[in-house]
């Protein structure tokens, strides 16, 4: 069945199971909500209540576009290319990703930075290796799970659908805002290609504005060492890193210059406006073009430490 509606459409009915919620079906009803418009949700495990909705997500074992099933509990319903398993979050964003979107290249963003995360914790596929015993990071499903009511909670069922509710307002404005910020992404890695197009030392990047570059540059300027650009009153240079994770960096600022703010930058570099060096030495900033730029170069020339 198709998932688009007719501004004046009545309210989908759209079925899922009741009891805890997770993340899964909860981010899947929200993006459903975004593209189809208002949801009469009904949370059962009634055969008979679940056949008379026009779509089923989380429950039924079935998954089938056209008779409105999105369940994986089943399995045999693929994965992504990099071997994560779809669930039904993941089945119904293939459904509404790039109308919710408008570009399928956002669609994807989306997809590997909130979809495909919530479908592995679903799925029991585990993205991490655990660096200290006991301790995990604080992932959106475990957001979800929270606002469940503990076990002995007073207010039986109505406490319930009233997490619930709350869960599925809470999941539309973290997709909307993951949207918004992947489309804004976009934009910004036009810019940044343009940017690289007009250097004239292959290994400095100048942009005219503050704007999300560290994607462009790590995935496709490998001689790209450091980038400048503007700031609310001063200007930043800022070490390229040597990955998309991690705090490395291709080439760090020069050692002297760690921790170092105000006159004493100043006095190590003769940069009559330096304003600070981070003790990490993958920022410093100036407080003018000239003088970030006379950085720069001082960065650039200094050996590798």
């Amino acid at each position: 069945m198709s998932l688009d509606a007719p501004p004046t459409a009545p309210p989908l009915r759209v079925g899922t199971h009741s009891g805890s919620f997770h993340a899964d079906e909860v981010f899947a009803i929200a993006a459903l909500g975004l593209a189809r418009g208002p949801l009469d949700v009904v949370r059962t495990r009634d055969r008979e209540q679940l056949a008379a909705c026009a779509l089923r997500i989380d429950v039924g074992r079935g998954y089938d576009p056209a008779t409105g099933d999105f369940d994986h509990h089943q399995g045999g319903v693929g994965e992504r290319a990099n071997g994560i398993r779809f669930a039904s979050f993941g089945l119904i964003w293939r459904e509404v990703g790039e109308q919710l979107t408008g570009s399928a290249e956002v669609a994807a963003e989306v997809d590997a930075l909130l979809v495909a995360p919530i479908d592995a914790g679903d799925n029991g596929q585990e993205l991490y290796d655990p660096k200290i015993d006991g301790v995990a990071p604080y992932a959106v499903s475990g957001l979800i799970a929270a606002l469940n009511p503990p076990w002995d909670a007073d207010g039986g069922a109505a406490a319930e659908r009233a997490a619930f509710d709350a869960a599925i307002a809470i999941a539309e404005q973290a997709l909307k805002g993951e949207i918004a910020r992947a489309t804004a992404r976009a934009r910004a890695a036009d810019i940044v290609r343009q940017a690289l197009e007009r250097r004239g030392d292959p290994r400095l990047l100048e942009l005219d504005r503050g704007l999300p570059w560290r994607d462009v540059v790590i995935g496709e300027a490998p001689e790209v060492l450091f980038v400048v650009y503007p700031r609310t009153g001063d200007w930043g240079l800022q070490a390229v890193p040597a990955a998309a994770h991690g705090f490395a960096n291709r080439k760090s600022l020069p050692e002297p210059w760690a921790g170092l703010e105000g006159e004493p930058l100043q006095q190590v570099t003769g940069v009559a406006d330096a304003v600070f060096c981070h003790v990490a030495r993958f920022m410093a900033v100036a407080g003018s073009h000239d003088g970030v730029l006379e950085l720069a170069r001082q960065a650039l020339a200094a050996p590798d430490a």
